[in-house]
């Protein structure tokens, strides 16, 4: 059976962390299951922790008025789930399902901000990690946004 500091550092998103700074990320790791359709957040709710997704599919969603609940983008094995917990006020600017079920390392959003704050170069990495998820959701949202509205004329 594999440690946390193994599962994290075999993740595109961690590699080539430094070592004591795996050691500070899987300090603040638990694995986690869902089933499929079950939420992991909704949109608006307090962001307490983010994913790592190791296996299954999570869609990123969002409520509108007209379509109800939409996806903005599908993530799987590979990706990272939530960017909310790093900017106050730590409330979910999206939504996430588990379109089937999934394995994932959950890491406490508190924890991690804690050794941010203690080891510089730590939060530095991790801000310059998340800046190219944020672009990529970023990017996700506009194409999403595009398809809407190409369809509607």
């Amino acid at each position: 059976m594999k440690t946390l500091e193994q599962l994290l550092a075999e993740h595109p998103f961690f590699s080539g962390l430094a070592p004591d700074h795996l050691k500070l990320f899987a300090g603040c790791a638990v694995t986690l299951r869902v089933d499929s359709g079950e939420f992991l957040f909704r949109e608006g709710e307090l962001a307490r922790s983010f994913f790592v997704v190791r296996h299954g599919s999570i869609a990123i969603t969002s409520v509108t008025p007209q379509e109800g609940l939409v996806t903005i983008q599908t993530l799987d094995e590979g990706d990272i789930l939530g960017w909310s917990w790093l900017l106050p006020p730590y409330r979910w600017h999206f939504g996430a399902r588990a379109l089937e079920p999934a394995a994932l390392i959950s890491l406490d959003a508190t924890c991690v901000r804690t050794k941010c704050e203690h080891d510089h170069e730590f939060g530095y990495e991790i801000m310059r990690r998340f800046a190219q998820v944020m672009a990529s959701r970023l990017e996700a949202t506009h194409l999403q946004l595009m398809n809407v509205y190409e369809s509607r004329t």
